[in-house]
């Protein structure tokens, strides 16, 4: 079994296709006038959230390849290192995202590292950086434990992991309409992913993809982009500052205040954590369910409709 494996860095190596990606966006946003808005200081943001990310990669990553590779020392299984079985790791990986997505939506330990990811109200490549510092302490790193246990190396695991990333770099945008039906139908795209950036009671909670669209439509979290209903980015209660240090933990300071708060039963505290944003013991808040629950008795007609299927 062999322990030093090495892959390419491929997200570093990807930097100057997204700097270059990010200009000819601008560029085409304002020749054209269409295709996405650029402010300059979310666009900032974002840039500065991604160095964030970068920069606890390097201080906390040993954490999660550590335990990757306790896992392969144990593992009796070794697939090796030919194509077909990167291509194998890269599509269990992806289903691996998958989940690893839709927990953070749903358990609000895991959304309190991805909310940032969602807290532009700007649809462009800059958002695509907007990355997680806190992404080491949701122990979201368990879910990727099975590939190496099944012989997926722990360099492949995260070599995969990142060609997954470049890809959905560029399905942050609005410059780009619908791909052919027949991408559509499998691959993760710009008109899927706007969905997922969506605030509208419609859109919330849906399209969970890195890559392949096609675990949404196995697993019944796929809403299409309508023409009649306009995206709407940011969050169900946008947060109002650009201050990149509110945006990367006002979660976390939110989950400590509920918490902490005075008469509440242990099950309740918990509750704060494990259950979906927007949950409280005493109901007065709204989860996405409740979101679209009140939604559809203000608009009765579009029960059954994408998004509000029942």
């Amino acid at each position: 079994m062999t322990d030093m494996l090495t892959y390419p860095d491929v997200t570093q190596l990807a930097v100057p296709f997204f700097i270059a990606a990010i200009l000819i966006e601008l560029t085409w946003i304002i020749i054209k006038g269409k295709g996405g808005r650029y402010e300059t200081r979310d666009a900032v943001t974002s840039l500065i959230m991604g160095a964030g990310n970068v920069a606890s990669t390097i201080l906390l990553g040993f954490i999660a390849y550590g335990f990757f590779m306790l896992l392969w020392r144990i593992t009796p299984l070794d697939l090796g290192t030919s194509v077909w079985v990167i291509l194998l790791c890269f599509v269990l990986d992806d289903l691996r995202y998958y989940w690893v997505h839709r927990f953070g939506h749903r358990i609000r330990w895991v959304w309190a590292s991805h909310v940032n990811h969602h807290s532009s109200q700007h649809y462009n490549l800059t958002t695509a950086l907007r990355q997680t510092w806190t992404g080491t302490f949701t122990f979201m790193m368990i879910i990727r434990a099975p590939l190496i246990l099944l012989g997926f190396h722990p360099a492949m695991v995260l070599f995969c992991g990142g060609l997954n990333l470049i890809y959905q770099f560029w399905i942050h945008t609005e410059a780009i309409g619908r791909m052919p039906r027949w991408f559509e139908a499998v691959m993760n795209t710009p008109s899927h992913h706007r969905v997922h950036h969506g605030r509208n009671a419609r859109y919330l909670d849906a399209n969970y993809a890195g890559v392949f669209i096609i675990w949404d439509k196995m697993f019944g979290t796929f809403v299409p982009e309508l023409e009649r209903e306009k995206v709407e980015y940011g969050l169900v209660r946008n947060l109002g500052t650009f201050n990149p240090i509110r945006v990367a933990f006002h979660e976390w300071v939110g989950i400590w205040r509920d918490v902490t708060q005075p008469g509440l039963s242990w099950r309740d505290r918990l509750n704060y954590c494990i259950q979906p944003p927007g949950w409280s013991h005493d109901g007065s808040r709204d989860t996405s369910e409740t979101i679209k629950r009140k939604h559809l008795a203000a608009h009765p007609e579009e029960a059954g409709t994408p998004g509000f299927k029942v």
